[in-house]
């Protein structure tokens, strides 16, 4: 039995991972809302008279869209600031300073709009 503890602890990292990641917090967010939208289809899907099976095709997405979710979640670190990629995936090589350049055509439009 001298790897079981060794297995705990690797399950231990793995959910102490997802924890920091949110992705527990992505499910719940994304389990709540695919419900509330279930709910307000159950209810404005016959006054749209769309098919029967317009209800089953949205909880059938729904539950598609779930892993994807997650997956999502795993990948990119979400911030107060918005999506980010984790740490460990930036490497020093590749990022580079990326040099703001004006964008000519909105420059342009403001402009030729404030000369009339």
């Amino acid at each position: 039995m001298a790897g079981a503890p060794n297995l705990w602890s690797q399950v231990r990292s793995f959910l102490a991972e997802l924890r920091r990641r949110r992705v527990y917090r992505v499910a719940v967010v994304y389990a709540v809302v695919a419900f509330v939208v279930a709910q307000v289809g159950e209810l404005v899907f016959p006054a749209l008279r769309l098919p029967d099976w317009s209800l089953t095709l949205l909880v059938v997405l729904a539950l598609l869209g779930f892993p994807i979710a997650l997956v999502l979640a795993w990948a990119f670190e979400v911030t107060p600031e918005g999506g980010a990629v984790p740490s460990p995936w930036r490497s020093p090589g590749r990022m580079r300073a990326r040099r703001s350049v004006p964008d000519r055509s909105v420059a342009g439009s403001s402009s030729s709009s404030s000369g009339s």
